[in-house]
């Protein structure tokens, strides 16, 4: 484990990169949009599901597969873009909903029932686990935070990629609250709709910009 100066570099550094908007942020933000703080809070629990995925993943060495095998990353590219694209077509062709937060000022969202819940998170899930650069990015940031003499490496990854994911569950919150708070404008319930479009391209965006990419390693 790095020493106590290194480790608080590893948590700000952390931070700052989870307030970077991605296509995880935008399904946080949508969802909270949409449905209320509680589905975006879901959404981000989601989100940092997936992020274990690729922590494991690095920690046992398929990242590095990914990294050097041009095949293997873009299976996963594609996979990977394809279902960011059916989320953002989803969005662009989806029919105006019920104002959520049209109610007196101030009042809760409707109940989500556990199975729209269980949906939003498992998007999330996705929408991170599928995407093969979180998986580059985990193997080439968190090593440089690892002695070079520390004797089980695996185990120092499998702790700081933790620490790194439990650190942005705040954040991802954050953003989910945020939204939901800003949902309750007026002015947001009327544009709603063009926000599921605007959301809905920003998603085919981010797709064709993952099917376009190179193995970032490279």
């Amino acid at each position: 484990m790095p020493d106590a100066q290194h480790l608080l570099l590893f948590i700000a550094a952390g931070l700052l990169l989870n307030l970077t908007p991605g296509p995880d942020v935008l399904y946080i933000v949508n969802n909270a949009l949409r449905s209320g703080a509680r589905a975006g809070v879901v959404a981000a629990l989601g989100i940092n599901a997936g992020c274990f995925v690729h922590i494991f993943a690095a920690a046992i060495g398929v990242s590095a597969l990914l990294a050097a095998s041009a095949t293997a990353f873009t299976v996963l590219k594609w996979a990977g873009a394809a279902y960011l694209l059916w989320v953002g077509v989803r969005l662009l062709f989806a029919k105006a909903g019920k104002q959520r937060w049209g109610s007196p000022a101030g009042s809760p969202p409707p109940y989500e029932s556990g199975n729209a819940l269980w949906a939003i998170f498992r998007g999330g899930f996705l929408t991170n686990a599928l995407n093969p650069k979180v998986a580059i990015f985990f193997l080439a940031f968190v090593p440089q935070f690892i002695a070079p003499h520390t004797e089980h490496k695996a185990l120092a990854f499998l702790a700081l990629g933790t620490l790194f994911n439990v650190n942005s569950v705040a954040i991802n919150a954050g953003w989910a609250l945020a939204a939901a708070w800003f949902a309750r404008r007026d002015a947001v319930q009327r544009g709603m709709r063009w926000l599921d479009r605007a959301a809905g391209a920003l998603f085919v965006a981010f797709g064709a910009r993952l099917a376009l990419a190179d193995n970032p390693s490279r």
